[in-house]
């Protein structure tokens, strides 16, 4: 249920419960965020009413005791390429259902007032029920970022039964065609991705994208060997896995590439890196050689959790590579003790060598017994 407080500082003004919230409400799922849009009133109210400005692009205001955001009803005119060509009118005359308009799906373009009554101009309670993402409106093609947000929700929502309405795939489509997808930031787009696979079927995003074009346009490597990946990652549920196991079978230029490209997080790179190179390094039954060889490529002996987090991602990943004695071998050359040796009296570029033999002497008895 959507509560509503109207305040001191809310009172006499015409406000809504917009979008995500109301969606939610609708399929009785959690929610903890909730949109608010003001409609009839000015930026000069809104601050004599204390309420401080916070929206760079378009009139949002933080409520002065709560501090939850406020936005003032808008419009949308289309002015250039990508998600940021927009020209945005917020004034006492926009509507309620024009501010609605401007909104990506039919089910994020609902409404609610404090007295419960939903305002749902474009069908959005019909699209739920029957589990249709569609586009409010043809303004749709005029943002690419609609297509990798209606990923998104078919990836939250495809285990409830949704798909994707086949005038709605369509026009995604058309706008691929147009060349408007090639407009979208990086930053963005990773942020989209990012999110995609922490939700319960990122694979649906994927999918998605492959069947309107825009993955081809967005990450081609990734296009290429789409199947696979999507059948290591279904078997994931960390989004960072998620990710490894997607791009598993990139070469090691063309992943670090893609995470240059969209600026992906280092620890993700990283992860994702380690689990190619694993692939390279490795064959099916490795001897000691080739394990040491690893354990000193992937700086085993320093990061110990990064391996142990690897090694997790190899073994869900089923890459026909033996895990468990690779995990033991790494445990038992751990046990080898640079200050024993140095007791021995072996020091500088010897020490080193001894390190290395003993380690892999330790490796070898571990893979004889595994």
């Amino acid at each position: 249920m959507i509560r509503f407080e109207l305040d001191q500082a809310l009172k006499g003004l015409e406000v809504y419960c917009v979008g995500g919230a109301v969606r939610d409400d609708l399929l009785g799922i959690g929610h903890d965020d909730r949109d608010w849009v003001i409609v009839g009133t000015t930026s000069q109210e809104m601050r004599r009413r204390g309420f401080r400005p916070v929206g760079r692009d378009f009139p949002v205001f933080l409520h002065p005791r709560t501090h939850e955001e406020y936005a003032l009803a808008r419009t949308e005119r289309k002015s250039g390429h990508g998600y940021t060509g927009f020209e945005v009118h917020a004034a006492p005359e926009v509507t309620l259902e024009e501010d609605l308009a401007r909104r990506d799906l039919t089910i994020n373009a609902m409404a609610q007032d404090s007295t419960g009554r939903r305002v749902d101009p474009f069908r959005g309670v019909e699209d739920c029920r029957s589990g249709t993402l569609r586009h409010v409106s043809d303004a749709f093609v005029e943002d690419p970022l609609r297509i990798l947000r209606t990923g998104r929700f078919l990836a939250r929502l495809r285990p409830r039964g949704f798909t994707v309405a086949d005038d709605t795939m369509t026009l995604m489509t058309r706008m691929v065609a147009a060349g408007e997808v090639a407009y979208l930031v990086a930053e963005r787009v990773w942020q989209e991705i990012e999110r995609t696979l922490g939700e319960p079927d990122p694979a649906a995003f994927f999918e998605l994208l492959q069947q309107c074009g825009a993955l081809g346009v967005l990450m081609p490597a990734i296009d290429e060997v789409l199947a696979a990946g999507l059948a290591r990652m279904n078997v994931a549920t960390d989004p960072m896995t998620r990710w490894a196991l997607l791009t598993a079978d990139l070469s090691q230029e063309a992943l670090t590439a893609l995470c240059e490209r969209y600026r992906v997080p280092g620890e993700w790179r990283d992860r994702a890196l380690m689990v190619v190179r694993s692939q390279a390094m490795l064959p099916s039954s490795p001897n000691a050689d080739q394990v040491l060889a690893w354990a000193q490529g992937m700086d085993a002996w320093r990061r110990q959790s990064r391996i142990d987090e690897v090694l997790d991602m190899l073994a869900i990943g089923d890459f026909n590579l033996p895990v468990s004695a690779l995990a033991k071998a790494l445990d038992q050359a751990r046990q080898v003790s640079p200050r024993s040796l140095m007791a021995q009296g072996y020091q500088g570029a010897e020490l080193g060598r001894m390190i290395d033999v003993e380690r892999r002497r330790a490796i070898e008895c571990a893979l004889a017994s595994a």
